[in-house]
């Protein structure tokens, strides 16, 4: 098939890749260059790197709404759109102009975790399996008609960036099955829709308070980003990796260093092990290696 791919992050390369050994990709669409760096300088997506490296035109639309960029998109006279993480919003002209519509590749088992954060609010929310959806794109939020599901189970040591690479894989695989033969679009249930809001760099901040088991989640939905992470001293760091344990003293304080080894007393009596974390300017380190070079002893207070 004549292919349009429409997608910006990590997640989508591998996506695109698996499209390029079987179709015909016409063009691909990604969100503009963005400054990021110490010098603040343009950086193209991953996307765009990857789709220049194998010789096929992208475009950077700011934006598609004007008549002109809607144009230019039915010209390519695509025979479908394969949508993965885009960033942008669809108008119903670019919809409609591939012969086939277009076709979205989504992090979650619709109609759970529509919207923006699928992978990190699975795994925040304690669910036990993720999967992807591959949809028929309509005008509204991840509510087309699904065409495929895959599904991945989470683990109690999955994290988002572990769930992210299966998935992404998934999604290649599947996008290719439904392209060979297109299968008949299913509505999505009624029931079970919930909303994945975007994450939010100040939901990084643990708040001791909470159960260790609730903490630990939200440890595991945020690694690598954007870094679930404590205040100590004026210092802010980062906790990748931690384990749930029962304290022998259910009265404890929330936010109390229980012990010289970093296990942090927190609320409805919990207490959780930190394992792995990361000093502001350093590399993540083990628990040991961290307390090599930053004491933390029994009795100190994590800010809550």
């Amino acid at each position: 098939m004549k292919v349009i791919f429409m997608g910006t992050p990590d997640f989508s390369v591998p996506v695109l890749e698996a499209l390029t050994k079987h179709h015909e990709v016409v063009c691909v669409y990604c969100q503009p260059p963005r400054p990021a760096g110490k010098g603040m300088k343009l950086r193209p997506s991953p996307v765009q790197i990857k789709a220049e490296s194998l010789g096929i035109p992208v475009r950077c639309p700011k934006s598609l709404k004007s008549s002109e960029e809607q144009q230019a998109f039915a010209d390519l006279k695509a025979d479908v759109g394969v949508v993965c993480a885009y960033g942008l919003i669809l108008p119903q002209a670019v919809l409609d102009a591939p012969k086939l519509g277009c076709i979205n590749v989504h992090a979650s088992l619709l109609p759970r975790w529509r919207g923006a954060a699928p992978i990190q609010r699975a795994i925040e929310a304690g669910d036990t399996v993720s999967g992807v959806t591959i949809m028929q794109m309509d005008a509204g939020l991840d509510t087309g008609a699904m065409l495929l599901k895959g599904e991945i189970p989470i683990t109690s040591q999955t994290t988002a960036g572990m769930l992210h690479d299966q998935l992404s894989d998934l999604g290649a695989q599947l996008i290719l099955r439904v392209l060979e033969h297109i299968p008949t679009p299913q509505p999505q249930p009624k029931i079970g829709i919930t909303y994945a809001q975007k994450i939010q760099k100040s939901e990084a901040l643990i708040n001791w308070n909470l159960p260790a088991d609730v903490i630990e989640r939200k440890i595991r939905a945020f690694a690598p980003f954007p870094g679930a992470y404590f205040i100590c001293r004026g210092e802010r760091i980062k906790v990748f990796e931690a384990n749930i344990e029962q304290p022998t003293d259910s009265s404890i304080m929330h936010g109390v260093v229980l012990d010289d080894n970093l296990l942090v007393g927190c609320g409805a009596g919990t207490a959780l092990r930190l394992k792995f974390v990361q000093r502001e300017g350093k590399r993540p380190a083990s628990a040991a290696d961290f307390l090599n070079g930053f004491e933390l002893k029994k009795g100190a207070l994590l800010a809550v």
